[in-house]
């Protein structure tokens, strides 16, 4: 099948209303009221039952995402409509946002009808027709620039500022006018004022104000916000930030509010790469230690943002769901998604990368958790890591990179899977990735199987995307992190009701394509289409409505791969005389005709190895041992397409063997005897990629030998207060950690023979300083023991029989800070140096405690075992 489409297809028939009430009806039906009930639970008003949701954050008609869209050439109107399409395919019925008000608004609070309040009613009003429901947050109470500088805007937040609206008279007046014309602004696409659409569940007053007057004046100013948005009449729930400057937490509930809001971000942001290791302990639980306020004050809880910062696998946000239901959330927003058209460059908020077109495994397991939001019990008790990894239907797998749902009808998966569903005859939805015992497809982008009627499914493919780039580094829309190519495959459907030899029609627009699977297989573009038994009619077609569909709608970006690519990341050491295996993912425009391993080891000549296709863009080719000697392995990947060859890593045109080939830097790798000693930190290599929190008394410095540093770290005071968690508990500690999985990735064999962790460094301040050494393993346990580090530069080592258990502690540090600083459930896992996968260093342990007020310090040059 040779059908490709080239342009996103989202004009869709059933959005072209002429007339607002119209375009409220759609394919919902309007909700009741909401109210919270004297236990803190939101119920609907009429059936009382418990309110629940789970969507995104989402932000085209405000701020960068607007400008981008206009420096890009792109329609807001479809980019919009084309996104708010994929928050129904993935499930989602909820969607907040922090409204940009310096840029709705004047420095006296009036509402401004500007193009920014048209967009963001344009959009609300596509979302209603989906069925989603909304949280808003009208004050944001900073700029528009991010990640951008500022622009001047006209609104009272660029006038004075968080801290100054949160005291000062005539900002606060600003504000009580503002919210006052926003509850009762009319929108223009509904016919409906927002204090009254049935749709709008609840308000936010604000985006994360950070209190820091008097409980009085907090109490006093929250009152004022309330009250100038009861005056219109509004009766819904009204929330306030409570995750901030947690010790006024009294104060917040003093005031007339009926919810707090929430955020977690539990790998912390802004780690600049995709953080390693396994993280499921970092979200074991959601506790709130004041939760006893919260529940005497009667109030109902929910989440305004969350995500797994800096994580690019797909195994988390089940478990991060799972825990919000446990701490009693009924409420969850994913922050952010990103807006389509530029997705493949993430520059919106670089730590986070959300998309269904260009992070579809992320999007999928999103999808799963807003099944969790939907099923599991809210204060349902589901055990401690590892034992909650299974949950319901829900499963999620670290060592798999997995996610995955499993009930009677539906069947959803992050990645290629073995599990197998409980009714195969009873499925009704299947959404996925890769292969599973129902479908087996090689593409890289998302599908999506939905049971019409008996015999008769709807088949949607999203088009490959493969990430080229670092997703989470310095971005820019002139980079490309993602890029997505639209390419035919086979795809094998195994549903006992549509059998074999079944019907397959194109149902979106331009999809002409009918045709036939040979027993259970055929080939496949991106798009949406009709599957039906043999002998079977349909009696639907693309027009016809389908939950909150058109069977015949499809948006996907069109293909952008203008060069060959290759992702590889070579080993970082590997063993001298073994084979060595050679791994990468290549895309390029068109078919690519060949992929070789050039491999110079004895002289200039290379010995020229195929690399053959295991399946999608993945190329491999083994390196006989006779070509792996003691010393330096040097190698270039060598691709060839319709445009000619590349070398890689430089992607230069042209082969290392040509006489004009200048670029001369092949991938390398170290090839060491089994025996030597595998450094898992190097202070030269390994600083910046360390996970810690800033400290003022760290830094890298010159060891006085090329290619050597040392790692300083000087803690002045092992505890500091947090103002934003005063009450807090004190943990006299400062810990950091580094995942060094990828520099054992080509020494497991070594492993297992190895007796002793050695940290080469010294103490600082002239004085003795304890430093706790800790391996943490793939399950999250943690072993270590003691060393007294002396101003001294020597070896100082541990042997690995003598480890013992020690506490993990949470890294990265989450948001919000009063989240536990320990992961304190047991793994059961034993020590098995096999398995383990970073390096804790923790100062504080060991240290008397009238000594906790002085400095302690040490300098790292390396960690090995031997």
């Amino acid at each position: 099948m040779a059908y490709r489409f080239s342009l996103p297809l989202c004009l869709l028939a059933f959005f072209s209303f002429s007339n607002p009430v119209e375009a409220q009806s759609g394919f919902r039906h309007s909700p009741s009221s909401v109210s919270v009930d004297e236990k803190g639970l939101m119920r609907w008003s009429d059936t009382g039952e418990e309110v629940f949701g789970f969507g995104v954050n989402y932000t085209v008609p405000f701020a960068h995402a607007f400008r981008s869209a206009e420096r890009l050439g792109v329609s807001r109107e479809d980019a919009i409509a084309g996104d708010v399409y994929h928050f129904a395919r993935l499930g989602f019925d909820l969607y907040r946002v922090h409204v940009w008000d310096c840029e709705i608004s004047d420095t006296l609070g009036n509402l401004l009808e500007n193009e920014h309040l048209r967009l963001f009613d344009y959009m609300l009003s596509l979302m209603k027709n989906r069925g989603m429901h909304f949280v808003l947050t009208p004050i944001a109470y900073w700029g528009n620039g991010w990640p951008e500088p500022d622009e001047p805007t006209p609104g009272f937040s660029a006038k004075y500022g968080k801290e100054q609206c949160l005291i000062n008279e005539e900002a606060i007046k600003a504000q009580e006018n503002y919210l006052f014309q926003f509850l009762n602004h009319t929108n223009p696409y509904t016919g409906i004022a927002y204090k009254d659409d049935p749709d709008i569940i609840a308000f936010e007053v604000s985006n994360e104000p950070h209190h820091r007057g008097s409980p009085k004046e907090v109490t006093a100013f929250i009152n004022r916000m309330v009250q100038a948005m009861r005056r219109t009449g509004c009766q819904k729930p009204i929330f306030y930030n409570v995750s901030h400057s947690v010790h006024l937490m009294e104060s917040y509930f003093n005031a007339d509010i009926q919810g707090g809001t929430f955020q977690w971000y539990p790998t912390g942001l802004g780690a600049g790469e995709e953080l390693g290791g396994n993280l499921l302990p970092n979200v074991d639980k959601y506790r709130i230690p004041f939760d006893d306020i919260i529940r005497e004050a009667g109030v109902a809880k929910l989440v305004y943002e969350f995500d797994a910062a800096d994580v690019g696998r797909s195994y988390i946000y089940p478990a991060m769901a799972r825990s919000f239901r446990e701490a009693g959330i009924q409420l969850a927003t994913h922050f952010s998604y990103d807006p389509t058209f530029m997705a493949y460059a993430n520059t919106e908020y670089n730590t986070h990368y959300m998309n269904l077109a260009y992070a579809p495994q992320k999007a999928l397991s999103l999808m799963i958790a807003s099944e969790v939001f939907h099923r599991l019990p809210l204060y349902g008790s589901f055990g401690s890591y590892p034992d909650n990894t299974t949950f319901g239907p829900f499963r999620v797998s670290y060592e798999e990179s997995l996610a995955e749902m499993l009930s009677e009808k539906k069947f959803i998966y992050t990645c290629t899977t073995e599990s197998t569903p409980p009714a195969p005859e009873r499925l009704e939805q299947i959404a996925g990735f890769g292969h599973s015992p129902v479908v087996q497809y090689d593409g890289l982008g998302a599908y999506f199987l939905d049971k019409i009627e008996e015999g008769v499914w709807r088949l949607e493919v999203m088009p490959d995307a493969v990430w080229v780039g670092n997703p989470f580094g310095r971005n820019s829309l002139d980079k490309k992190v993602a890029v997505i190519k639209w390419k035919e495959w086979p795809i094998t459907i195994e549903l006992p009701g549509l059998g074999e030899n079944f019907t397959i029609k194109g149902l979106n627009q331009g999809n002409s394509y009918i045709g036939r699977a040979e027993g259970q297989s055929f080939a496949i573009s991106p798009g949406a289409y009709l599957l039906a038994r043999k002998g079977m009619t349909a009696g639907v077609n693309g027009n016809s409505h389908w939950k909150n569909i058109l069977l015949g709608e499809f948006s996907a970006p069109p293909e952008n791969v203008r060069q060959p690519h290759v992702v590889h990341q070579p080993l970082q050491e590997a063993i001298a005389g073994r084979d060595l295996e050679v791994k990468a993912t290549v895309v390029a425009p068109g078919a690519i005709t060949s992929a070789e391993l050039y491999v110079y080891t004895r002289g200039r000549m290379p010995d020229i190895l195929k690399m053959e296709c295991t399946g999608g863009y993945d190329y491999t080719a083994s390196i006989p041992g006779d070509l792996t000697n003691k010393g330096f392995l040097r190698y270039y990947i060598v691709v060839k397409n319709e445009n000619g060859f590349h070398s890689f890593p430089s992607g230069a045109k042209g082969r290392p063997t040509d006489w004009d080939f200048f670029q001369d830097t092949p991938y390398r790798i170290p090839l060491v005897e089994n025996e030597s000693p595998v450094y898992i930190f190097d202070a030269w290599k390994d600083s910046d990629k360390l996970v810690r929190k800033w400290l003022p008394g760290s830094h890298i410095a010159p060891a006085g030998f090329p290619n050597k540093a040392e790692l300083l770290c000087n803690v002045e005071k092992l505890f500091s207060p947090d103002p934003e968690n005063q009450n807090g508990e004190k943990h006299f500690d400062y810990s950091f950690r580094f995942f060094f999985g990828e520099k054992t990735r080509g020494r497991k064999e070594s492993l297992s023979h190895k007796k002793a962790i050695v940290i080469r460094g010294r103490a600082l301040n002239d004085k003795p300083c304890p430093l706790q050494l800790a391996i943490v393993l793939k399950d999250g346990s943690a072993f270590g023991g003691m060393l007294q580090i002396q101003p001294q530069k020597k070896d100082y080592a541990l042997s690995l029989s003598d480890l013992k258990r020690v506490k993990l502690v949470t890294l990265p540090r989450p948001y919000p800070t009063f989240l536990p600083y320990y992961f304190d459930a047991s793994p059961a896992e034993d020590f098995d140096i096999n398995n383990a996968e970073s390096i804790q260093f923790s100062i504080g342990p060991g240290i008397p405690e009238n000594e906790r007020n002085d400095a302690h310090g040490i300098a790292i040059e390396s960690v090995r075992l031997e």
